[in-house]
């Protein structure tokens, strides 16, 4: 127990230091050139996403998302008293990312994030990246197969979905603590979160169609 939520801490907190980090790396590199700099943010966000699915999944199952953990209880897959540790760990571990990656790069430790990021359009982004990665983690036969999966859907929904597919209620608040390229205004952050646990719901809905037109076979 001791093992699996030291490697959901220190997962999220690697996970939510590459995002922001890269976020930092490729804005000061890109020259001003958006499209380029989120290149490179989902670029290392994908790499080091894959190699912490690789590494923590044995211990934890590497979740490292509210979201992932809370479908996970409701749908039987753990017990009540793991996720309610597996959630805190997550989210100081997205907070001290954060806070990481604004040292790593001579900045103030903590910072309010200016990046503002509302609105319906955002909104809905959000539950269909959540929803897409509910269905990617869940029906994925191993945490092999994850380690590559996920990181594939969470790169594609960089780039499709208007918010750059935050689906993570925890590195929502880890991010909202850099004012930098990946960042979120705190005001916007409930909105986010709001819209991915409705993507989980939606991600969970669906699962459960799936898991019954498998069953017979």
């Amino acid at each position: 127990m001791k093992q699996a939520i030291a490697a959901e801490f220190l997962g999220a907190a690697l996970l939510t230091a590459a995002v922001v980090g890269s976020g930092i790396m490729a804005e000061r590199l890109a020259g001003g050139n958006a499209a380029v700099a989120l290149l490179g943010n989902t670029a290392a966000t994908v790499a080091v996403l894959a190699a912490l699915i690789a590494t923590f999944g044995p211990s934890s199952g590497a979740h490292f998302n509210p979201v992932v953990t809370l479908v996970a209880f409701a749908s039987r897959r753990l017990p009540a008293r793991v996720a309610a540790a597996y959630l805190p760990a997550q989210v100081l571990g997205c907070a001290g990312g954060a806070i990481l990656a604004n040292l790593m790069f001579d900045l103030p430790a903590i910072q309010m994030s200016a990046h503002a990021r509302t609105g319906l359009a955002q909104w809905l982004a959000e539950v269909v990246a959540t929803t897409g990665l509910v269905l990617v983690v869940f029906m994925s036969p191993s945490a092999k197969e994850a380690a590559w999966r996920v990181p594939a859907w969470i790169a594609g929904a960089y780039w499709f979905t208007s918010s750059t597919s935050f689906a993570n209620p925890a590195i929502t608040l880890g991010r909202s603590l850099s004012d930098t390229f990946a960042g979120i205004r705190p005001a916007d952050a409930p909105g986010f979160i709001v819209a991915q646990l409705a993507g989980g719901v939606v991600g969970a809905l669906l699962l459960r169609v799936f898991e019954k037109r498998e069953s017979p076979a």
